[in-house]
């Protein structure tokens, strides 16, 4: 039985690649076991992990085999029940090393390896440098989502200080955000199949050798996107996976 054991244990670690790529947000909910809303760990009185911490049984699992948390129910017949009372089920301790949790964010963020990672993915999905996603993300200025009747463009940015102004003016009708909610809702707006479009039609006719080479790179994180399946937006986070 050992050797079954040792067997299947070997089996499970049997790889020659791992494959690294983008998760949406219900991805991410769907791998999750429960959602982590404290800091905390291990309870320095009971030496028991904290309930709905980074260790909490309700969400990784039980710390012993076959045994709630508070006790109620213990040994293997009743394996599979969720105890009703500290809302643990009673399964092998060793779940703990699979089983996976989630952080719902109090605000998006963006992934740094997408946003300051050369080439920056999100820099050429947008066609921004990375100094103006730098002053949206870091909350340095505002990015126009919707210019409306300002004098504003698609994609500029502003100081807080011209922000203000025309709220204040109250005769002006626009969107503008900042942060990564501003970078994710620019990110949504991209239709990519045009935008695949629009660059082959741009790279076809631009004479200038280094506008052509802008112009393939920014086409290939595109043709990434379309044949990966992924959504740009899913470069930023609002939910993380622990």
């Amino acid at each position: 039985m050992m050797r079954d054991r040792d067997r299947e244990m070997r089996r499970k670690f049997d790889f020659t690649m791992i494959h690294i790529g983008l998760a949406s947000p219900e991805t991410i909910r769907s791998w999750s076991h429960g959602e982590v809303t404290k800091p905390e760990t291990i309870n320095y009185r009971t030496f028991r992990p904290e309930r709905d911490g980074l260790f909490c049984e309700r969400t990784f699992g039980p710390v012993k085999d076959w045994q709630c948390a508070c006790g109620r129910y213990k040994m293997i017949r009743y394996r599979g029940v969720v105890c009703d009372k500290c809302g643990v089920e009673v399964t092998r301790s060793s779940v703990r090393r699979d089983r996976m949790g989630h952080v719902n964010l109090a605000v998006p963020v963006s992934h740094i390896w997408y946003f300051k990672g050369v080439p920056s993915r999100i820099g050429h999905l947008l066609d921004m440098p990375v100094r103006q996603l730098e002053r949206i993300l870091y909350y340095e200025s505002y990015v126009i989502i919707d210019p409306g009747n300002t004098p504003y463009k698609y994609k500029e940015l502003i100081t807080e200080e011209q922000y203000h102004e025309l709220i204040e003016d109250g005769s002006y009708h626009f969107d503008a955000k900042m942060g990564a909610e501003a970078i994710r809702e620019l990110l949504r707006q991209i239709e990519l199949d045009e935008l695949s479009e629009t660059l082959r039609a741009s790279a076809r006719v631009v004479t200038s050798v280094q506008r052509k080479k802008d112009i393939l790179k920014r086409l290939k994180v595109v043709e990434a996107f379309r044949s990966s399946g992924n959504k740009p937006e899913w470069m930023v986070l609002e939910v993380v996976p622990v």
